[in-house]
């Protein structure tokens, strides 16, 4: 796996739910295809050529040793640090990616700092070792494994996913999972209730829909499905005493607080 150095790590990020975060990889192999927003900020800016270029992940070689230097400057300004908005920290059959992610969170925890993560590979079961105060989560969009294979082509299998995060929650360890960014039905016709009682034992859910994708246009009544389901979510979520998030622009018939 190729390395790379960066000049800083830890940084306060804007994204609505975020605190601080690092992107500890350049890059991610998943090549996901909704587009990946992430991908196309960095091609933008000339950090990547190509698709090819995005899908071959690179690791930050002194990321550790730049978290060390940071976390005294910024210690007490965090609430919490999050991996990653721009990558991921668990990519499905990168054990060099997972284990720089362990050294990582153990060391934010060493400081007395919480950690949160997302992921579209497997949570490993040695967050379970960690502090309790973590939170994890994966991604979860469908439980459909053709329409993964389409748009999510690297990632890790739905319910592969699903059993990881399940493992972590039964081992004491709160759990997440973000809907987003969730395809309107001329991409896919599934039922949400499915996905929603798939994951029914989670502390929190997100919900966001799809951006950057001409074909959730040209559903005539994007906005109205997202709406719904975005009700769907809080109702699921408020009879189970489950946390909820609503991305913004997802749903704009009432305001969310």
């Amino acid at each position: 796996m190729k390395v790379i150095n960066r000049k800083s790590l830890l940084y306060k990020t804007e994204v609505e739910y975020g605190d601080y975060t690092i992107n500890h990889v350049e890059g991610c192999s998943h090549g996901c295809l909704y587009p990946c927003y992430a991908m196309m900020l960095k091609k933008r800016f000339g950090v990547i050529k190509n698709y090819e270029d995005w899908i071959e992940p690179k690791l930050v070689g002194n990321a550790l040793e730049l978290l060390r230097k940071e976390i005294p400057k910024h210690k007490h300004k965090i609430k919490f640090v999050h991996l990653c908005f721009t990558t991921d920290p668990f990519m499905y059959d990168y054990p060099e990616v997972i284990n720089l992610s362990l050294d990582i969170i153990r060391l934010l925890n060493d400081h007395d700092i919480k950690c949160t993560a997302l992921t579209k590979g497997l949570l490993p079961y040695e967050l379970a070792e960690l502090s309790k105060m973590n939170e994890f989560g994966i991604t979860l969009i469908s439980l459909d494994e053709k329409f993964r294979q389409d748009y999510e082509p690297y990632a890790a299998p739905y319910q592969e996913r699903i059993s990881s995060l399940y493992k972590l929650h039964k081992s004491g360890i709160k759990t997440w999972v973000s809907i987003e960014p969730y395809p309107t039905p001329n991409i896919i016709d599934q039922d949400f209730s499915k996905i929603l009682e798939s994951i029914s034992f989670v502390d929190k859910i997100i919900f966001g829909r799809l951006n950057y994708n001409p074909l959730v246009t040209k559903y005539t009544k994007h906005q109205e499905f997202f709406n719904s389901l975005s009700h769907q979510v809080i109702d699921f979520c408020e009879n189970r005493n489950i946390d909820y998030h609503i991305k913004e622009g997802t749903l704009i018939d009432c305001k969310i607080v």
